[in-house]
């Protein structure tokens, strides 16, 4: 008889989504996302960090201060990273499963890039201008977005 407890394609792609989130060097905020093609295969995985060669311990990671002395010039966030990684063919038509709501920068990738659904695990900043903006992106072109509906299921990894 087939197992029935076994994991829907959401809660996967959303579990490699939450696993590459703990690759953020982030004291404050991992971000992961996994892209996957229509037929459910993965095609790229990334997560927030610092560009490569730019070194994590001498690049800041603080939230506040001068904007050259925090994070947010620098950093790469999940989505770009993902988008940048893949190296194949095309991203047309793809979904993209992300630990956070895409940002508006992200959000312009991801329209470029061709993916048509984005879902995602939180969206604590929906009522900021940059998610604001997003949104309205992302409606203008007909890309989709949903949460992802949690499945009360509970993992765990010894790594």
């Amino acid at each position: 008889m087939k197992r029935q407890d076994y994991l829907s394609w959401d809660a996967y792609f959303m579990g490699v989504a939450l696993l590459s989130a703990q690759r953020s060097k982030d004291s404050n905020t991992q971000v992961g996302a996994c892209i996957v093609d229509p037929n459910n295969k993965i095609l790229s995985m990334g997560y927030n960090g610092m560009p490569t060669g730019c070194s994590d311990d001498r690049m800041p990671w603080d939230r506040e201060g001068t904007p050259l002395d925090t994070k947010y010039m620098y950093v790469c966030h999940a989505e770009l990273n993902a988008i940048l990684n893949f190296s194949g063919g095309s991203l047309k038509g793809a979904r993209i499963y992300t630990t956070l709501f895409p940002c508006n920068e992200c959000a312009k990738a991801i329209i470029q890039a061709g993916i048509r659904e984005v879902i995602y695990y939180s969206d604590k900043y929906a009522r900021t201008d940059s998610i604001i903006a997003s949104k309205r992106m992302m409606d203008m072109v007909g890309i989709t977005y949903r949460p992802y509906k949690m499945e009360e299921k509970e993992l765990i990894l010894e790594l």
